[in-house]
């Protein structure tokens, strides 16, 4: 049982490395972050000033606000994204190990 559990660890652990390493898989990865990242950016926030007393004041917040959303979030979104999208897999392979586990276990009760 020993011996069985080391194989289905090791196959885990290359299944990991696949999808860290492996060049399709890491395109195919990185096409669905940016999509995710861009559907995330398109739903970003717009605020309307009411009462503003300074209309210059107004629009270099809006100009802020555009940079922030345009060039500074982008690179970050698409990074936590990938992450994110590579823990999901991780722990669908996980769980996938430990349910082979619990058969197996199960089996010889």
């Amino acid at each position: 049982m020993k011996q069985e559990f080391a194989e289905a660890l090791h196959s885990y652990r290359r299944e990991v490395f696949k999808i860290e390493h492996d060049p399709t898989e890491l395109k195919r990865l990185t096409q669905e972050a940016l999509h995710q990242a861009k559907e995330a950016l398109d739903n970003s926030y717009h605020y309307h000033f009411h009462r503003i007393e300074d209309a210059n004041r107004a629009e270099i917040i809006n100009m802020i606000n555009n940079y922030a959303v345009e060039a500074l979030l982008p690179p970050v979104v698409e990074k936590l994204v990938k992450r994110q999208l590579i823990l999901e897999r991780k722990m669908e392979l996980l769980v996938h190990l430990l349910e082979q586990e619990l058969e197996r276990i199960s089996d010889r009760a």
